[in-house]
């Protein structure tokens, strides 16, 4: 049931975001990237390991310097976008960049 839950909730978001897109994609991109996704994954991160202090610091750690491989997948689908690449090119650029960042934030904070 607690999964159910996470899928609708998670899923409900998604919806919002796309459903205003059409008319608001300036509101639709800030709902996209808001802390909400964040704060229900630091609820469950903290319902389903009692509260633990150290794993609730360090998801907070890992998220709060998750920002800048996420800035630059943007950065990359805005310029990309900006040059009128396709979506898939935008999309392979974008997550080049986020996984290369991506590895260099795990080798940083570990």
């Amino acid at each position: 049931m607690q999964m159910l839950i996470k899928v609708v909730i998670s899923v409900s978001v998604i919806v919002l975001a796309t459903a205003l897109a059409r008319r608001f994609p300036l509101l639709a991109g800030l709902i996209g990237v808001m802390p909400l996704t964040g704060a229900l994954v630091l609820v469950w991160v903290y319902l389903e390991n009692g509260g633990d202090p150290q794993i609730m610091q360090s998801f907070a750690k890992g998220a709060f310097w998750g920002i800048l491989p996420t800035l630059l997948f943007f950065f990359v689908a805005f310029l990309c976008l900006k040059k009128g690449c396709s979506l898939p090119e935008v999309l392979a650029a974008g997550f080049a960049a986020w996984t290369a960042a991506a590895f260099l934030h795990q080798w940083l904070l570990k």
